[in-house]
């Protein structure tokens, strides 16, 4: 059966449309979960029309992050170093967060897309002006690193998120059958783990609770490796 006959729909279908209902499908599900068939289907059309609009999944994984991307406030070049890249992180992090995968595609491919190039013109000018010098790449690299990964763990739970709660569950149980753990081991539990064993809104807000944790502690430490002589709120 041809495409024409088994897609009523291909009529006015455009690339813009393509990559609108990956994006869709991406928040629904993991941008690295969905396949070429999953949005084919979403769009009623064969598998082939999305190749001949777009591409391949590695291609519409690109045009999608590229998407989130283009949704990130620019911090204002006047601020320091480390409150610029706070800003920049604490809108980032809650971003990609809504678009489970994109954090992991952004690990993997790095600054590859011209939709960063803005954020990473700003990102290194300030590092250079804060005196970080031969230094800036690895700090702009570990800064946008360790807020990436912090969310892609979370992403990547929410592929096996029927397990998720439970596994958190199991494992305050199985501190409170542990006779020799500490209070401090046990609040532990009480403070991390129950929220996320509870799940919904709890859930949330400890993971951006650690998000923001994770964020201002790496522009913390990179404050401390400074050359002597710098100033760490240029």
């Amino acid at each position: 059966m041809s495409d024409t006959a088994a897609t009523p729909f291909h009529v006015g279908l455009t690339p813009e449309t393509v990559i609108d209902a990956a994006v869709h499908l991406t928040r629904e599900t993991h941008l690295l979960s969905w396949s070429i068939r999953d949005l084919a289907a979403r769009l009623r059309v064969a598998p082939s029309v999305i190749y001949h609009h777009v591409g391949g999944k590695d291609l519409l994984c690109r045009r999608v992050v590229e998407r989130v991307l283009d949704r990130i406030p620019l911090p204002p070049t006047e601020l320091d170093w480390q409150e610029w890249f706070r800003r920049l992180l604490y809108d980032v992090g809650p971003l990609a967060a809504r678009y489970p995968g994109v954090a992991k595609w952004m690990l993997m491919h790095g600054p590859t897309i011209p939709a960063v190039l803005p954020t990473l013109e700003a990102g290194m000018a300030a590092l250079h002006r804060a005196g970080f010098a031969d230094r800036a790449s690895f700090a702009y690299a570990l800064l946008l690193n360790n807020a990436m990964l912090t969310i892609s763990i979370g992403d990547d739970r929410l592929q096996h998120e029927g397990d998720g709660p439970r596994d958190h569950a199991t494992m305050m149980a199985e501190f409170q059958d542990m006779p020799t753990a500490s209070d401090q081991v046990r609040r532990m539990g009480r403070e991390l783990m129950r929220p996320f064993a509870q799940g919904g809104e709890s859930a949330a807000r400890t993971r951006e609770s650690y998000y923001r944790f994770a964020v201002d502690t790496t522009i913390a430490g990179l404050a401390t490796v400074l050359p002597n002589g710098a100033d760490p709120t240029a």
